[in-house]
């Protein structure tokens, strides 16, 4: 629940809290220096004493990583005792002692990794190091014994290579029992893994070693050895494992091969319900003829939330109304009572002419300011329901929180463009933060242009922070943003949607694969769009700097939705997410369909999701930009001209006014 002096948002606009003291760095006329002198680190031309005037600056400690970084190999371990001793339990701290336990271990400096080493460290490459460095030391005790079982029963996966004279010393201590080969062996064929299921064979006596690389064969690729394996638990539950990954790439050969290894090990309906679970997901989630006819053959007792869905999905996809009515109705709660079940069921009873229940459904879902209860909002022409929290806080708690040393680091390395060192510093603050001290340093990481601390900060300790929409829906650039959705005829909410799920507005964002930039555009993509309107290019810089963003990605929505899209956003974000061939599938497969359903019955997950996610942002961007908004029915259709409609919270007694806009930072 929010804190006392939280609020819902009142009758007037609410005036916004004032502006905390920033820290002194970020004013700092030395970060560009502390900039110059870690890329000199970097690089291995730091000379300290050109940089001297840094040496008690918060950011040395960074300086100083950086240049061990660079010499790890031969650092001398003097020098990295003396770095952990003045910085250990700092984020820079530990991000080098991690770097220096595993340079220790590749020497073999068994006192330099014992002397390191922290209980803390949740590596498992690490945690094996310091293992090792306790069997050279002589310290193979009756907890290094249970430490190292540990490790082994834990992965199901192959584990680092350090791991490997662990389990050595292990086994010949007498720890590695047939039990605990046996419990992995098991372990890894539950997760498709022979390879590991060999490793965990070796050691067992000769006639289970051969029945263990069996099993591991069999997962590997059926065989007829199977049939005559000893007819156990044990050999029962493997086979089904292996059944069940070949019923992933093979659905269709799924049942012949169930019934001819199931009566010959004597499956029970737990063995028989793993492998029709994986033949019918599998068809099911690629819509083939044979769908409803596996979904049908899993035992119930195999049935999942995973499943269950897709069962509904897979009925809608036929316009089977009533069995994808059935289906949901199968779902317990609270997977039926989510809002986006809620409304398909409400939407489904309506197609059956149960009007009550529909409405009573719809009202029950449009009271979540969720995608799917805003749909169920336009069905039944009700306000959208959100109730925003603004938080409050004192000014000396501002000043405090702003002032502590670890988060004053983090923004100051944002500033300086070291995201994952300043997330390192983020997170060694928040350990020390409450609830209102976090939402306090959200405030302030938004002001240095942080948007997307507000994503991974908010929400999951208490997920009454989700109504923290001020700070989670950062609106920023937005005269340019204006004026390019002007231009090119597409709603702003969208636009800022857009970039909200991309980016989170970082100019700087670079995705794995090379997007680039507020809107995520792929160098090539942005050079034919620079070229096509005439906007000056420059090579992939260009894509970082945020107007040429906007004005580039905006003209490419645009470019979309005329093309694939067909003047429908649900199609232009389905294909912009999943590219145009995905989207050209499955517009063929179910043409004609609703939004609604068609979105629904996206194949990808993730396409899935972000359809759902964009369309329902722009609700919420609608609200900080203009207090309404246009209805997500009209949105998705293209119609942004379409009605739009209030918001409503059932806290307050009026309608919840937009909040102002942040003070704008200086990436701005």
């Amino acid at each position: 629940m929010p804190p006392p002096d939280a609020k819902a948002a009142g009758p007037t606009t609410p005036v916004a809290p004032a502006s905390p003291a920033m820290p002194a760095m970020r004013n700092d006329p030395q970060l560009s220096r502390v900039r110059e002198a870690i890329a000199a680190a970097e690089a291995g031309t730091f000379d300290a004493a050109a940089y001297s005037d840094l040496v008690r600056h918060p950011l040395y400690g960074w300086i100083e990583y950086a240049t061990l970084r660079r010499s790890l190999a031969s650092l001398d371990r003097a020098r990295a005792d003396s770095f952990l001793q003045r910085y250990g339990g700092q984020a820079v701290g530990e991000a080098f002692r991690s770097a220096w336990l595993a340079e220790a271990t590749r020497r073999q400096d068994w006192a330099a990794v014992d002397a390191a080493w922290k209980p803390a460290i949740k590596d498992v490459g690490l945690r094996c190091s310091a293992l090792q460095a306790q069997a050279a030391l002589g310290r193979t005790d009756a907890s290094w014994t249970q430490q190292a079982q540990t490790i082994w029963r834990e992965a199901a996966e192959s584990l680092p290579s350090q791991c490997d004279p662990v389990f050595s010393a292990l086994d010949a201590r007498g720890g590695l029992t047939p039990e605990l080969r046996w419990e992995r062996l098991e372990k890894a064929a539950e997760a498709w893994q022979p390879a590991v299921m060999r490793t965990a064979a070796r050691g067992l006596p000769a006639d289970q070693a051969a029945l263990g690389n069996d099993y591991a064969s069999f997962v590997e690729a059926l065989n007829d050895r199977a049939l005559s394996w000893p007819k156990t638990e044990r050999s029962r539950r493997i086979a089904s494992y292996g059944l069940a990954r070949y019923a992933k790439s093979v659905p269709q050969d799924a049942q012949a091969q169930l019934a001819k290894y199931g009566p010959a090990l004597g499956f029970t309906d737990v063995e028989r319900g793993r492998v029709l679970y994986q033949a019918a997901l599998w068809t099911a989630s690629s819509y083939e003829p044979q769908s409803a006819q596996r979904l049908a053959a899993v035992p119930a007792s195999a049935y999942d939330d995973r499943l269950r869905e897709w069962r509904a999905r897979e009925a809608m996809a036929r316009s089977d109304w009533a069995g994808a009515l059935a289906a949901i109705r199968t779902m317990p709660s609270p997977q039926r009572d989510d809002s986006r079940w809620q409304y398909f069921e409400a939407r489904l009873s309506e197609l059956q002419g149960d009007r009550d229940a529909a409405q009573r459904l719809y009202r029950a879902a449009a009271a979540k300011p969720e995608f799917h209860g805003f749909l169920a909002a336009d069905r039944i022409g009700q306000a959208y329901t959100l109730c925003p929290w603004i938080p409050g806080d004192s000014p000396s708690m501002r000043t405090a929180v702003a002032a502590d040393p670890a988060l004053q680091r983090a923004l100051a390395l944002w500033d300086i463009d070291r995201p994952g060192w300043a997330t390192a510093e983020w997170n060694d603050a928040l350990t020390r933060f409450d609830a209102t001290r976090r939402i306090t340093a959200v405030e302030l990481a938004q002001q240095h242009g942080w948007f997307d601390r507000a994503v991974f900060s908010l929400g999951k300790p208490d997920p009454e922070e989700l109504r923290l929409y001020t700070l989670r829906f950062p609106i920023h650039h937005e005269a340019t943003i204006r004026r390019e959705a002007q231009k090119n005829g597409l709603d702003p909410a969208w636009v800022a949607a857009e970039i909200r799920a991309e980016s989170v507005f970082n100019p700087k964002a670079r995705s794995g694969a090379n997007a680039i930039g507020l809107m995520q555009l792929l160098p090539a993509t942005g050079a034919d769009v620079a070229s096509r309107i005439g906007v000056p290019w420059s090579g992939e810089s260009s894509l970082y700097d945020p107007d040429t963003s906007i004005v580039l990605g905006t003209a490419y929505l645009r470019q979309l939705l005329d093309g694939y899209g067909e003047g429908r956003p649900y199609y232009t974000l389905a294909g912009y997410n999943a590219g145009p061939a995905p989207l050209a599938r499955w517009k063929s497969q179910r043409p004609g369909m609703d939004p609604d359903f068609w979105i629904e019955t996206i194949t990808y997950k993730e396409t899935r999701d972000y359809v759902a996610r964009v369309l329902a942002f722009s609700v919420l961007y609608d609200w900080r930009m203009s207090g309404n908004a246009l209805r997500v029915t009209d949105r998705m259709r293209g119609n942004f001209g379409g009605q739009h409609t209030s918001f409503s919270c059932p806290l307050a007694t009026t309608p919840p006014a937009p909040q102002p806009m942040p003070p704008k930072s200086r990436r701005g």
